[in-house]
């Protein structure tokens, strides 16, 4: 198994869960921020993934921390979409609604 490697899956894990309790808690500047390391991390990723593939046990661990980003993005998406249609309205002049 290739530890360095699969750190990096993991730290990009733990960068979408901050992201959701900064979506739960309405944060949207800490959600950006964070969303800003995850690409850092994922270039990084891509990088040490050309000089050292994963083992069959490292990509099954990789498969589980991958679905669990999955779940933490579709979460924070469905979080974001009052957000986003505001700031849509705020950007096209309509009044903004209360929610």
């Amino acid at each position: 198994m290739n530890p360095d490697l699969l750190s990096y899956y993991e730290a990009i894990e733990q960068a979408s869960a901050d992201m959701l309790s900064a979506a739960r808690a309405g944060n949207w500047d800490e959600v950006v921020k964070l969303e800003g390391a995850c690409v850092l991390l994922i270039s990084q990723l891509k990088a040490a993934a050309r000089e050292a593939p994963l083992t069959a046990d490292a990509a099954k661990a990789k498969s589980r921390i991958m679905q669990r980003i999955l779940v933490n993005d579709a979460e924070i998406r469905h979080l974001a979409e009052p957000w986003l249609q505001d700031l849509e309205a705020t950007l096209h002049g309509k009044p903004q609604r209360l929610h």
